[in-house]
């Protein structure tokens, strides 16, 4: 709940402060990852590797059949997988994704597998910014494991929780964006051609050898866009979780008060109605009603400061970790990477992805030659919305 003493707003984090480090519940994906849960995730991704979703293609590939991404971890999670950084009431409150870091151990996900997730608020922090004066930056921990207990992923999300009633007042964003862009013919045709040639430069799966990468070398450049409120509501439903009755509540085992379902205290007109959607799917759907409304609806995107519809912090990490693993091909992976996220893909815009080798490794934590890129997404106006580092192991030559 917000206070004002002499003017200054403030976060009431009562319900915040005694639930850092502890374990958190939240929600279980009830069914194993089918085929088509892969084919709707790598098709809302603008993924086009074919070891995901052709079944010709990846029974010839060393994969021996279809093999999932491993951005696929956050789609069997629950709520975007920033439950963990988002615990405790706050009164009149919103979120937005503020970056994620992934560590990666090695175990590949299947069509059949089945993913838990062990969940610990690991801190917070609150600093005062131009988008919403008194702002949260809480974060959280979730491990990933396979049915049969081995270890996938850890992700670190951080959140950022803010004021509504603040962040519109102080409308950062409408002085920013201007108006929807209008794209012509010829810059959509050049758009599509960037599109198309990165889809065709990796797709063959072949890994670069780590003692033939340099530093400096330069991957493909990427695009996605322009952003449409029908590209966001299908990165929102490829998400498993998004299902109806597609998981239930689990709460940690030995933990007073535990945080599993509560209200976060989110602002009216973004909660949920969980009594209602057990008879009606759009009480719990987060598009049609939820925090998530804003995403693919102008005047509720603006009464949390984003000013028009923009898209998800999830999926740009998952944009990031693909886009890294396509150029990593077949037999590399994607050990660790971080990202920090520093504004949204708004609607009518594009996202362009460019990277560099900054750094080779012989001798590392991970035990193998890592090879390190950088990463920055941004905007056809170069505005900077991602600024990711990622540590790729490479087979050796």
């Amino acid at each position: 709940m917000a206070t004002v003493i002499e003017n200054e707003v403030k976060l009431d984090l009562s319900d915040v402060d005694h639930r850092v480090g502890k374990l958190v519940g939240g929600g279980q994906i009830r069914d194993p990852l089918a085929a088509s849960d892969l084919r709707r995730w790598v098709m809302a991704m603008d993924y086009p590797n074919p070891v995901h979703w052709d079944p010709v293609f990846a029974a010839n590939s060393t994969f021996g059949g279809l093999i999932a991404p491993q951005s696929i971890a956050v789609c069997m999670d629950y709520g975007h997988g920033c439950q963990p950084a988002c615990v405790g009431k706050i009164e009149g409150s919103h979120l937005i994704f503020g970056g994620e870091e992934w560590w990666f151990y090695g175990a590949r996900i299947r069509p059949g597998d089945h993913l838990t997730q062990e969940r610990r608020f690991h801190d917070y922090k609150v600093t005062d910014t131009k988008f919403a004066g008194p702002t949260m930056f809480s974060r959280g921990d979730t491990l990933h494991r396979k049915q049969d207990g081995s270890l996938v992923a850890k992700a670190r999300s951080t959140a950022i929780r803010y004021l509504k009633a603040e962040a519109e007042r102080l409308g950062m964003y409408d002085a920013m964006l201007g108006t929807l862009k209008n794209w012509t013919p010829e810059e959509l045709a050049e758009v599509d051609q960037v599109r198309h040639d990165w889809m065709m430069r990796y797709r063959e799966g072949v890994s670069p050898r780590w003692e033939e990468v340099g530093v400096g070398d330069k991957l493909q450049r990427r695009v996605i866009g322009p952003h449409t409120k029908a590209s966001f509501a299908t990165e929102y439903r490829a998400f498993m979780f998004n299902i109806w009755g597609s998981f239930e509540w689990v709460a940690p085992e030995g933990v007073d008060d535990p945080w599993v379902n509560q209200d976060p205290g989110w602002a009216e007109g973004f909660g949920f109605d969980e009594e209602g959607a057990l008879i009606d799917p759009r009480k719990r759907d987060g598009l049609y009603l939820g925090p998530s409304r804003g995403h693919v609806d102008d005047q509720k995107a603006g009464e949390v400061g984003m000013s028009r519809a923009y898209g998800y912090g999830a999926t740009m990490q998952a944009w990031c970790t693909d886009y890294i693993a396509y150029w990593a091909g077949n037999d590399g992976l994607v050990r660790w990477i971080k990202s920090d996220f520093r504004g949204p893909a708004f609607e009518g815009d594009v996202t362009y992805f460019d990277a560099e080798v900054v750094e080779k490794r012989e001798v590392t934590e991970w035990g193998v030659p890592l090879v390190r890129v950088q990463l920055s997404l941004s905007n056809q106006d170069g505005m900077v919305l991602v600024k990711s580092v990622a540590d790729v192991e490479l087979p050796l030559a």
